[in-house]
């Protein structure tokens, strides 16, 4: 049986890790990555439309003044034309399905390792170690692959032409959801856990050299006989 000490270290890292895997997957669902004000549209000067999407859903808002807003749902994964858009789009969700899958085996690790001493070493710390940097390392190229294609790929653009009947001649100004920035939690819940281990195994080891500190002071003589 693992220590009291094990017990709650590798519990608190299981927290952590959970919080981890449940954000990821409400950020899979949600739809507030980014929120787009097109204005300046040529057929009506006057007409603002807010492009809101995620990585599979979406919603174009007319509010324009005067006008009762108008909401038109559509489908981002999968129906867009340019080959780009769809390779990067296609990494991100990629990306975040395999955060999702590290984020649930650490909190598989950690659950294990908080009731048992695992005799595998990728069991114990080492595996927690991994999966959490995968995590983190994920999330990190998501945030940079998701701001590339909004900006430089222009994928509001893309959307609002092909969802919101808006003609090339357009201005738009992006700003990014909440879903989008909470991949920065994700990277923090990701560290606190492998802050937690290393802790951990820093109090574990100077237990054992505590407790190997008295057989090295003693004197030879002791030791021989």
């Amino acid at each position: 049986m693992p220590s009291r000490q094990k017990t709650l270290m590798f519990t608190s890292a299981f927290f952590t890790s959970l919080c981890s895997f449940v954000i990821v997957c409400i950020v899979l669902a949600t739809k507030n990555w980014v929120s787009s004000t097109t204005t300046n549209v040529k057929e009506n000067p006057n007409m603002t439309l807010i492009i809101t999407y995620g990585l599979f859903q979406g919603v174009c808002s007319d509010v324009s003044p005067g006008i009762n807003s108008a909401h038109i749902d559509f489908q981002v994964a999968g129906t867009l034309e340019n080959d780009t858009l769809n390779i990067f789009h296609g990494v991100i969700i990629f990306l975040l399905v395999v955060t999702m899958l590290s984020s649930f085996l650490s909190s598989g690790f950690t659950c294990f390792n908080a009731i048992s001493n695992p005799y595998q070493t990728f069991l114990g710390p080492i595996g927690v170690y991994t999966w959490n940097s995968v995590s983190c390392i994920c999330c990190l190229l998501n945030l940079i692959l998701f701001a590339v294609n909004v900006e430089v790929n222009k994928l509001s653009a893309e959307l609002a032409i092909n969802h919101c009947k808006v003609f090339p001649g357009f201005e738009q100004r992006n700003s990014y959801g909440y879903s989008y920035w909470v991949m920065l939690l994700i990277i923090a819940l990701n560290a606190t856990t492998v802050i937690i281990i290393v802790f951990y195994q820093r109090a574990k080891y100077s237990k054992k050299k505590e407790r190997e500190r008295p057989l090295d002071s003693a004197p030879k003589d002791g030791i021989l006989f």
